[in-house]
């Protein structure tokens, strides 16, 4: 059955909120999805939803957090100090999370990336804060599965599942040099069927649609909808993913 966000529901929830029942909170919403969260969150004064945060775990909340408008989120991480927001920041992937570190005062941005204990995160995420607003480069997400075209199919598929683990969803695997540059794209079904002594060099597919840092987002749209892309690769100056 669809969950329902009735007004009885808020009011038992604002009720365990002014008790500071956090186990009760935790069971109440232990099943119900980060959406339904955001929209409770919504419901509530900026303290109780402040308090719903630090309740519940990051994993949830970091996802109910990007559900919300702009100026709800604010009132949110306004009342957040810079590591309760690094925690939040650290669940998410680096486009969202540097969206969301983006709309935050400037001195509290360094702030909360020195909180991040993934060093390779937080270095991720103020990379993309370096690129103009509107563009690929901040639009893009760091997360991605990329292969090297001298491995070998046993090796590009260890290597597949360790990147795996810090990648949410696997969109398309993208071949490249030794220097990281762009060079195409690898087939699943073609990883899948041949040798594992084959290199990757000899399946991969040349042919790959992609943008540069600098291109304009709309341009990134149009592109992705012309080809019917889920997601496009990103490449710097140099062409180096």
């Amino acid at each position: 059955m669809q969950f329902q966000l009735t007004t009885t529901f808020i009011e038992n929830i604002e009720q365990l909120i002014a008790k500071k029942d956090r186990n009760a909170l935790k069971e109440v919403l232990h099943d119900i999805h980060f959406a339904d969260i955001a929209e409770l969150l919504e419901e509530l004064k900026a303290e109780e939803a402040v308090y719903l945060i630090k309740s519940l775990e990051s994993e949830i909340t970091s996802e109910a957090l990007m559900e919300l408008d702009e100026d709800d989120r604010e009132k949110i991480l306004s009342r957040l100090s810079p590591k309760e927001i690094a925690k939040e920041i650290e669940e998410m992937d680096t486009d969202d999370a540097a969206d969301v570190v983006a709309e935050l005062d400037d001195h509290i941005q360094q702030k909360v990336i020195e909180k991040i204990e993934d060093e390779e995160h937080a270095s991720d995420i103020a990379e993309l804060l370096t690129y103009d607003e509107d563009t690929a480069g901040a639009l893009m997400a760091k997360e991605l599965v990329q292969v090297k075209e001298t491995w070998t199919v046993a090796g590009c598929v260890r290597e597949m599942r360790r990147q795996a683990e810090n990648v949410t969803r696997v969109h398309s695997i993208y071949v490249t040099d030794k220097d990281g540059k762009l060079k195409g794209r690898l087939s699943l079904k073609d990883l899948l069927t041949a040798s594992t002594k084959t290199h990757i060099s000899e399946i991969y597919i040349p042919k790959v649609d992609y943008v540069t840092v600098a291109t304009e987002d709309e341009e990134v749209a149009r592109i992705m909808q012309k080809y019917d892309l889920e997601a496009i690769p990103v490449v710097d100056e140099e062409g180096v993913l």
